[in-house]
C-alpha cells in the first residue's frame, strides 16, 4: 500500500502544456510507514488519457489512465502483463466505504511567494480530511501540508481539464488493490489533486503530511503506524505531440481482466 501510495505521490507535480501534449519528469521522496528513499517518474498526458512511468529500485511499472473509456491499467513491464481495472465500477464499490459527503477540503494561500525551476509561485496551505469505514471501523485519514502553485505557467488548463474530467468520474490514482486497503487514504489523495485543479495553475513543489486517525481499537492502530511525509517536484516538462499507442496496452502483454 504504502509502495503504491508513494509512487501516486509522484503525480503531484505533472504539468501538462495548454492544449498540447506534454512529457513531465518529476520525482517524490518520502518517509514514514515503512518507506524511505525516493521515485523518479515520467508522467505523459494526452486530453483525457494519462500515462505515468514509475522506478522503485529495480522495479519498473506504467499505469495508464482513461478516463473516458474508464479503464486503468497497470502494466508489469518486466514481465509484459498487464492488469485492466473497470474503474466505473470500482468507483461504485469504493463509494460503499468513503462518503463524499463526508470529505472536508481546503487549498488556502498563505501570502507566500517562491521561485522554483525559474516558475514564479504562490505558497498554497492544504487541508482534506476523509472518513472512510474499514473492516466495520470508523477510520478518518488527514492530509496537511504546502504547495507552491505557477499560476498562468504552460499547461494549466490541460492540467485542469484531466483532473477535473476524472473527479467527475470519482476516479482514483493508486493501484485499486491498495485502495480497497485504505479507501480513505485512496480517496484523500483524489481529493488533492481535484483541490489542485481548482487552482488553475501547476504544483511545482508539494510537501505533504498523511496521516490515518481513529478511535478505540482503530485508533491504537494507527498510532501504532504512524503517518508518512511526501516532498513532490517537477524536474522538467517538454511539450510535443505524443502518439496514441502510448496510452494502449502493447500487442505482446497478456493483460488480466480484474
Amino acid at each position: 500500500m504504502t509502495r503504491a501510495l508513494f509512487a501516486a505521490c509522484a503525480c503531484l507535480a505533472i504539468a501538462p502544456a495548454a492544449h498540447a501534449d506534454v512529457t513531465i519528469k518529476s520525482t517524490a521522496t518520502g518517509k514514514g510507514i515503512g518507506i524511505s528513499g525516493s521515485t523518479t517518474s515520467t508522467t505523459f498526458i494526452k486530453g483525457l488519457r494519462m500515462r505515468t512511468d514509475a522506478k522503485a529500485g529495480k522495479k519498473n511499472i506504467s499505469t495508464i489512465f482513461d478516463v473516458d473509456a474508464q479503464k486503468m491499467y497497470i502494466l508489469d513491464v518486466d514481465d509484459k502483463e498487464a492488469q485492466a481495472w473497470d474503474m466505473a465500477a470500482f468507483a461504485s464499490q469504493l463509494s460503499s466505504t468513503v462518503s463524499a459527503e463526508g470529505v472536508q477540503a481546503s487549498m488556502k494561500p498563505n501570502g507566500q511567494t517562491k521561485t522554483i525551476s525559474g516558475q514564479a509561485t504562490d505558497g498554497f496551505d492544504i487541508e482534506i480530511v476523509v472518513p472512510a469505514t474499514v473492516a466495520g471501523m470508523e477510520m478518518t485519514m488527514r492530509l496537511t501540508g504546502t504547495s507552491w502553485i505557477a499560476k498562468g505557467a504552460p499547461g494549466g488548463a490541460d492540467y485542469s481539464a484531466f483532473y477535473q474530467g476524472a473527479a467527475e468520474k470519482g476516479w482514483i490514482f493508486s493501484d485499486p488493490r491498495a485502495a480497497q486497503g485504505a479507501p480513505g487514504q485512496a480517496k484523500a489523495m483524489a481529493q488533492m489533486y481535484t483541490e489542485f485543479a481548482k487552482t488553475g495553475g501547476i504544483p511545482y513543489e508539494t510537501v505533504m503530511n498523511i496521516k490515518p486517525e481513529g478511535g478505540g481499537a482503530m485508533g491504537g492502530l494507527m498510532a501504532k503506524v504512524g503517518g508518512m511525509q511526501t516532498t513532490t517536484t517537477t524536474d522538467s516538462v517538454e511539450v510535443g505531440p505524443l502518439a496514441d499507442d502510448l496510452f494502449q496496452v502493447p500487442a505482446d502483454y497478456k493483460v488480466k481482466q480484474q
